[in-house]
């Protein structure tokens, strides 16, 4: 660098490190060393809210895809396991407690080689069928379209299908939602009702088609558009009683992460979407899929890494904020009005596949990292909040950053299933918007937010806010001054474990666990202590 360019690069240096950035709520003011052992600084006002928290952003997704389905969720009625209908009572009894708002189901890729008749009546007759996505595995289709609609009514979660676009027809999806949802006596309500569930189904949620752009027809934009036009036609609730009560939610296939590509396929589906010229909506949201991966194949590992590699997938997970932008701004173009959603149905940690597991089975492990990977990512879509109204992590069972693993009738909680009940509280409450400053966590050439922070009201009028500490060395004080509500009592919970990939196994469930925070509540001062690497959850009640 010449010297003439040194006093200007320092001038910008110094302008840079005063910036104050906002994220559609979250102040980030000044830039403090990440060794800094001041307090952090939090400022929240409880009587300006925003958008509403919609519960479907904590969705969760099963496809049939190595043991996360069979062994995941289905043992069948014969297993020793503990079981209702063939499905573990173990797994439903966990996932209740997370109140489950919408599972994703069957897919996925396998959703576009998926028919629904392989998957219906006697579980003896029903054909033997190859998984060519995943493993190249057989796939016995005893799990299908009554039995997951089963297991969605024992956890209390909407059932959200997927249909076929990529090898099925608008022909073959139809019949499926008239077997599923109509309440006159035609041939397939007769169908249904001889496979064991006379009352027509409720299905509110149909994603149309997934992953056009590849495993699901390597579309182009265009074409899929004229599909989903076609599907959106014939595809539809033939229940009229339920169409008053409960729209069918109807998502198209979006983007598939950061690449220029996919602003391409955004614009046209919304451009589509404007100008569209019949009396039903086509599309009532619009899918996201963005995983932290850094790159594919997925190579870093999920337990057993070091300090780099952990700064490096934490900076790959914040570029979920950039994307939602990106895309968001095309979407505003056309819906100023943000009456289509943006769903990230698809979205959590990949890495390399555990040592001696079945190829194309995608099992691994879950560390406190993964639970920061979930606050960092439900922060950022309670900020877009007003746009972003479903997110659904990948996957629920067994298969990437899962709630629960499974093991013969062993099963064991993950730290990512810790951090989304501690984040219950959050669905359906109103955003608060939080400022702070999130100061720096410098790992190599990698600079991060040290601290996140994001907060919300619930119906109650209690205020929850989470604090998560990326560093994974040093502690973090924080002081938060508390407006717009009188505070009468606090408490919270704090989720962290000896050492940034600290695991969950069946040997040891509880190595990673939330445990009460010391929370103290003085007047409008609060204040609590931030463990390295952890995410904290406090109430602070009226």
């Amino acid at each position: 660098m010449p010297p003439s360019a040194r006093p200007r690069r320092r001038r910008l240096i110094a302008r840079a490190a005063s910036v104050a950035i906002t994220l559609a709520g979250l102040a980030v003011v000044g830039a403090a060393p990440y060794a800094q052992q001041a307090p952090v600084l939090v400022s929240v006002d409880a009587s300006k809210t925003g958008p509403t928290l919609n519960r479907h952003l904590f969705g969760q997704f099963a496809e049939h895809l190595g043991k996360g389905i069979y062994e995941g969720v289905w043992v069948g009625t014969d297993s020793p396991i503990p079981n209702t209908r063939g499905i573990r009572n173990d797994v439903v009894a966990a996932l209740k407690v997370l109140k489950v708002p919408n599972v994703r189901w069957p897919g996925g890729c396998f959703a576009d080689e998926y028919h629904w008749r392989k998957g219906i009546g006697p579980l003896k007759e029903r054909p033997v069928t190859l998984n060519p996505n995943w493993g190249g595995v057989m796939e016995p289709n005893t799990f299908g379209t009554h039995e997951f609609l089963d297991f969605a009514q024992q956890i209390g979660a909407d059932p959200y299908l997927s249909v076929n676009v990529g090898s099925g027809t608008p022909a073959e999806a139809a019949d499926w939602l008239e077997y599923l949802t109509t309440d006159q006596p035609t041939a397939l309500a007769k169908e249904r009702a001889a496979n064991g569930h006379a009352a027509p189904y409720r299905i509110p949620i149909l994603g149309i088609g997934n992953e056009s752009w590849d495993c699901g027809g390597n579309m182009s934009p265009e074409y899929y558009t004229s599909q989903l036009r076609v599907f959106s036609r014939f595809v539809r609730n033939f229940n009229p009683a339920q169409q008053d009560k409960d729209r069918m939610l109807k998502i198209a296939v979006g983007p598939g992460g950061g690449e220029p590509r996919f602003a391409e396929w955004t614009e046209t589906v919304m451009k589509s979407w404007k100008g569209r010229q019949w009396s039903w909506d086509h599309m009532d949201g619009l899918s996201l899929h963005n995983y932290t991966v850094v790159r594919f194949p997925a190579a870093y590992k999920s337990v057993g890494f070091d300090e780099q590699e952990y700064a490096e997938i934490l900076q790959d997970t914040l570029k979920m904020d950039r994307l939602i932008r990106e895309h968001s701004a095309i979407m505003d173009k056309y819906d100023p009005e943000k009456t289509v959603a943006l769903a990230v149905d698809e979205w959590g940690a990949w890495y390399a596949q555990l040592p001696g597991t079945t190829p194309g089975f995608l099992a691994q492990q879950n560390s406190v990292r993964d639970a920061i990977i979930v606050a960092l990512n439900i922060n950022i879509f309670a900020r877009h909040a007003d746009r972003v109204r479903m997110a659904n992590i990948a996957q629920m069972v067994n298969v990437l950053q899962a709630m629960l693993l499974t093991d013969g009738p062993k099963m064991v909680r993950t730290p990512t299933y810790h951090a989304f009940r501690m984040y219950v509280p959050f669905q359906g409450a109103t955003f608060v918007p939080v400022t702070f400053d999130a100061g720096r966590y410098v790992q190599g050439a990698i600079t991060l937010p040290r601290v996140d922070a994001m907060a919300a009201r619930d119906a109650t009028g209690t205020l929850w806010i989470s604090l998560t500490n990326v560093d994974p060395k040093t502690p973090i004080d924080i002081a938060t001054t508390l407006t717009g509500m009188t505070a009468r009592s606090a408490s919270g919970e704090v989720l962290t474990g000896a050492a940034i990939d600290s695991v969950n196994t069946f040997d040891a469930p509880d190595t990673v666990a939330p445990t009460p925070a010391a929370v103290t509540l003085a007047g409008n001062r609060l204040s609590v202590t931030l463990p390295p690497h952890s995410v904290t959850v406090v109430g602070v009640r009226p």
